[in-house]
């Protein structure tokens, strides 16, 4: 009994260490992107003020036009500082490094969608329209799955060819397949109602989904 408690120990600690290494890797996007946070406040304000009479669409469209700017910084930067001789010396796989792009990409999406919906339930008061609640949930279920399907397109495009060869593909294909799936099926606040569950659990999927992708792209690259 005493000989297993150690091993017990030891298995939680090396199961626990990728765990570990992806936050530091997270942690270390959030530095590289660190001294442009004023340029992100600058786009934030403006689509603010841009969207001040129509609270309903403040956190949609932080999720399609700002969160993804702001999640595929660290491959801006990356490529135009050559972090990638860095990420090649650091004493942790490729894929932790990736990893760690998608988990900076989440924390993104929830600071831009905790402050665009704490502005847009403002806006609505002071407006006098009704936006709390259930329309507030709604909006946030819907884009958290856009910014999904944004960052599970971008990603591995950048992470197989690298931002200076994709960068308007990987910015334009996947706004082009959120607008084509907003126009043609209708999407509202009122008409996703129904939709509020599968919108939360689809979107975690779909960035697990291309996380697999970006790691196997990664794998094959090294």
């Amino acid at each position: 009994m005493s000989a297993a408690a150690p091993v017990s120990a030891a298995a939680r600690t090396k199961a626990a260490a990728p765990v570990s290494d992806v936050a530091r890797a997270t942690v270390l996007h959030l530095r590289t992107v660190a001294p442009y946070r004023t340029q992100g406040l600058l786009v934030f304000c403006l689509l603010i003020a841009v969207l001040a009479r129509n609270p309903d669409h403040v956190v949609p469209a932080l999720a399609v036009l700002l969160a993804p700017l702001i999640a595929v910084q660290p491959f801006v930067v990356a490529d135009k500082a050559g972090l990638e001789t860095l990420y090649a010396v650091l004493p942790v796989p490729r894929r932790t490094v990736v990893l760690g792009n998608y988990a900076w990409a989440v924390a993104s999406y929830l600071a831009t969608a905790a402050a665009g919906a704490g502005v847009a339930v403002v806006l609505a008061r002071v407006e006098g329209l009704p936006f709390a609640g259930h329309d507030l949930a709604t909006a946030l279920a819907l884009s958290w799955a856009l910014f999904a399907l944004t960052v599970a397109v971008q990603f591995p495009l950048l992470i197989r060819f690298g931002y200076a060869r994709i960068s308007i593909l990987g910015t334009s294909l996947p706004l082009a397949l959120v607008m084509v799936a907003v126009v043609r099926l209708h999407l509202s606040l009122d008409t996703l109602t129904t939709w509020q569950a599968a919108l939360w659990a689809g979107a975690p999927l779909t960035l697990a989904a291309s996380a697999a992708l970006a790691v196997r792209i990664c794998g094959r690259q090294s």
